[in-house]
This record gives structure tokens, sequence and C-alpha cells, in this order.
């Protein structure tokens, strides 16, 4: 017997038991719902993708090509279509697409005091509410596309188109998948930290990504200015990390440690040190400071002990502490290291550009201690692929002893560059990049943090130079619908999407012939069919 039949018979016993008055209740119908609502907790929807997670992490780690990807989403009905597309162009799979939630994004877009920096003003709640939203949208795009099959189901004319579609039901593959959430620096202490985890977990996340920046000091990744915390600090927040997840009973929930220290040069105190050589004495050893002698004190000056010797860091007038020139790299091994030892699952080095060997020989360092470490990329916006690589493919030329004339390294970004062999040479290396990046620094998952705030941006820019310009309905016409229709793009039945044949159907339960249907033969959607 299918999995859906089981579901019909168990609510025949069901409907047995509750007498008369259950009459009209069609054990098909509510078997129906039950399918069309996999999940009924966000607890549950965390639990399953912790475990899609772990399963994927485990096949990277015996073939590197088994990398996964996520693209960033700031809105329900964003993640949703990206997910129906995935299932769409990939034979009906989600496997390895995961969604990332980017706290720039909430920021950015979601925040009630409006467009705000990535500075960690936003709202706290803001962030577990679109986890929320993000799973609404995902498990309504599971409850449509059942329904149709439903449909179908009872459209079917022979036994074998019956069989075939009964198969679909019971082996259907859900739009749910895990997100990566950002918790930024936690957005408190330790224990506000842990309060804020156990709202994103409740809400679905599976996997929770923090940094090691000062919460009331934090800094987009890509922004100047950014502090970092001593290491029994970050420590601190991962472990409440883990006992938020611990105690929901997500025992496998997904830490992401993420360190910034490639590009931060501040740090807001000088780290307490117990012994020589533990945490603390090691993040001091990176501090920018002068030897002095005691008399040399000017009056509130902060000096400590190094090796016997008394030393001045540098301090800003802002009071926070600078590190030492060129220890980004030390600095980023020494916290990625730290993090593992700490607890966390996945590593994330935010670096200033995108380059293979630089990513890989910072984690070649961390993997001598920890072999099967695996890293969390950012695919960023915030840096120009196209003069980056272009510059990288020119560097190599050069190196290889070709001829460059034909190219002004500071002006690669330019258009009469885009047929050249070079521009050839460093697209394919962009291509090719998240591949290589998995095969040769461990990256075990790809995202890009704000793709979606960018084509928005780009596809309003160019439907309203089209519709406000001498184009007028053409613009949209030809550029939007023509080619949601030509591309089977769902959402061109807009009302489908949004839940119209849903509630039909709910209509059509609840109250049976009497149901008053939106889908009829009036319905201008018929015209997309």
């Amino acid at each position: 017997m299918s999995n859906y039949q089981s579901a019909i018979e168990a609510v025949k016993a069901i409907k047995e038991k509750a007498g008369s008055s259950w009459d009209p209740i069609n054990p098909e119908s509510v078997a129906r719902m039950r399918t069309q609502n996999r999940f009924k907790t966000g607890l549950e929807i965390a639990q399953y993708t912790a475990d899609i997670m772990r399963a994927d992490m485990a096949a990277f780690d015996a073939d590197k090509t088994k990398y996964t990807q996520s693209l960033g989403c700031w809105h329900g009905f964003v993640g949703q279509q990206k997910m129906i597309s995935i299932k769409k162009h990939f034979d009906g799979k989600t496997d390895r697409r995961y969604l990332y939630l980017s706290g720039w994004m909430v920021a950015a877009l979601r925040s009630e005091f409006g467009p705000l920096p990535d500075q960690s003003m936003h709202e706290k709640t803001s962030v577990a509410s679109l986890v929320e939203e993000l799973y609404t949208f995902l498990r309504q795009a599971d409850a449509r596309e059942l329904g149709g099959l439903f449909r179908e189901l009872d459209a079917a004319a022979t036994e074998s188109e019956k069989a075939a579609i009964q198969d679909q039901i019971d082996n259907y593959v859900t739009h749910v998948v895990p997100i990566v959430a950002d918790i930024d620096a936690g957005f408190g202490n330790a224990e506000a930290t842990y309060l804020m985890a156990k709202q994103m977990i409740e809400a679905g996340a599976c996997a929770l990504q923090i940094e090691n920046q000062v919460a009331d000091e934090k800094q987009c990744g890509h922004q100047d200015g950014k502090v970092t915390v001593p290491h029994a600090d970050f420590h601190a927040k991962i472990r409440a990390l883990r006992h938020a997840f611990l105690e929901l009973g997500i025992d496998n929930g997904l830490i992401v440690a993420r360190t910034d220290s490639e590009g931060a040069g501040l740090t807001k105190e000088i780290a307490v040190v117990k012994e020589p050589g533990d945490s603390g004495d090691i993040y001091n050893s990176f501090l920018d400071v002068e030897e002095i002698d005691v008399t040399d004190m000017a009056e509130g000056d902060v000096c400590f002990n190094r090796d016997g010797k008394l030393v001045r860091p540098k301090r800003l007038p802002s009071g926070l502490y600078q590190f030492r020139q060129g220890t980004g790299h030390e600095r980023c091994v020494f916290d990625c290291i730290g993090a593992l030892n700490a607890g966390a699952d996945l590593l994330w080095i935010e670096t200033a550009v995108p380059t293979v060997h630089e990513i890989a020989g910072m984690m070649d360092d961390v993997r001598k201690v920890h072999p099967d470490a695996k890293l969390v990329y950012n695919n960023s916006p915030s840096f120009n692929w196209t003069l980056n690589f272009r510059q990288q493919t020119y560097d190599t030329m050069v190196e290889e002893g070709k001829d460059v004339s034909a190219y002004e390294r500071a002006d690669l970004m330019s258009a009469e560059y885009d047929e050249t062999e070079l521009s050839a040479v460093a697209d394919e290396r962009v291509r090719t990049f998240q591949a290589d990046t998995a095969r040769e620094a461990n990256v075990f998952h790809h995202l890009i943090t704000l793709p979606t705030y960018h084509t928005t941006a780009l596809s309003v820019d160019n439907l309203a130079k089209e519709y406000f310009g001498e184009q007028g309905m053409l613009g949209y016409v030809k550029k939007v619908q023509r080619e949601e229709i030509r591309q089977g793009i769902a959402c061109v039945k807009h009302q489908n999407m949004s839940g119209s044949d849903m509630g039909d159907d709910h209509k059509e339960y609840f109250a049976g012939e009497n149901a008053l249907k939106a889908g009829g033969a009036k319905n201008t959607s018929n015209q997309f069919n």
C-alpha cells in the first residue's frame, strides 16, 4: 500500500471512532492536506535539514566535486521561486542546493527602521522571522505542487496513469532545504546569542553562522573598521549556540564560525592571559606594541608584560587597540583552529578578494591541525569579480612571459576587453572558481550573500526604462510576461502561485458542492493554459 493510501486508511479509522457527526469528512481530503503539510513545526524542519547537511558533508569528504551552494534570499517569495526553479531545471531534485539568510539583506531590506548598513542595528527578531517566512513559502510551494498532482490524479483516465501519479506523490521531493542563517556577532553577550539562536532554530534553521567581531561595533565583512574579540569571548558564543541546539533536541545542528581577522586590524580589549602560550597570550602577541620603561608611562597608559618586558600597545583615539600589519593570515588560521577546538562544525574566512591560492593557503595551515576542516565561502557581490580575475589573469600572463602590451591592467574592467583572450581565460577562472576552491581549499559550501538584492535592482531598472519610456506596455509584455510564458515560469499564473487553487480545494473539502470557487471559466488565468 502506498504512503498516500496508508494515510487515507489512517484517517478512515479516526473517522469511524468519531461517530456520525464526522460523516461529511472525506478521509482522502484529510490525507491530502496531511501530505501537503509534511512539516508541522520549525523544529521538524531543523532536524530534517540538519540531517541533510551532515550527509552532504560526509559525501563531500569522499568526493570534492560534491560541494554545496546557496543564494541569499531576502523574502520568502524569493526563496520559494529559487527552489521551484531548481526543481524545474535539475530533474526535480534539490540535492546540495541550500538557502542563505544574509544579515546584510535583513538590515538593508527587512528592518522597520528602513534601510540600514550591515552593522547589527536591525531588530534581533527580524532574522528568526525571515527564517520562518522562508520556510512558510517553501512549504506552500510543496502544497501547491502536490495539489496539482492530486487534481491530475482525479482526472486520470486509466489505472496506469493513476499509478504513475501516485508514485510521484509517494516519492515527492520537498522544496524544503537547509538554510545557513546569519546571526551576526550574536547581537549582545553570550546569553543574548543563546536566546536569539533558540528563536532561529525553532523557526527551522539548522545551521547558524556567527562571526568574531565585537557585537556593538559590528561591521560588514567587506567594510573597514572591523573589531575582533578575544577567543574566550567568541568561544563562549559558540558554546551558547551549541547549548541552544542541544536544548531543542537538534543534536546535530551546525555552527559556522566566521573569522574577519584577515581584514580586521583592531580589537577592543587586551585578552586575559592565564598562562604563557594560551589563547589570550597568542591573541595579544599580534598587537602592535612598543617596548617602554616604566618611567615612560603616561597617565592613563595601558601596558602589560611580554616575555619579561614592559610593552605599551598602540591605542587609537577611539580607545581601540591595533594589530600589527601583515598578521591577518596568521590570525585567521589561529581563529579557525580555535573555533574548531571550541565545537564549530564549519569555518568561514572573509577575504578581501576571491583568490584560490590565498584561500587554499590559509586552509592548508588549518588542516595541518584539523585535516577534515571544511570551509563556507562567501562569493560576495562586494568583490569586482570581472576586474579581480582579469587582473589575476594579467599577472599570470606576465609571469609566463606573455605579451600583455594590448592591455592596461588598471582599466581591465573596460568593455573593450570583453572579447579578448585574457577575458576568456578570466571568465573561465570565474566559472570554475567554486570547483577549484572546493578541490584545493576544502570549500564545502559556496554562497552568494546578496545576489537577489542585485537582481531585483537590475530587473526593476530594465522594466522601468522600458515601461515608462517609448515601449510602454510592450516593455512589460515583451521582456517579462512573454519570457515567463516561454520559459515556463510558474508564477505567470500568479493567482495559482498565491494559493488560489489550493483555496478552491479547501472550499470543496469544507462545503462540498456549495463551494464558491475562484478558478472557474471566467478566471483570466485560464489564458495561460
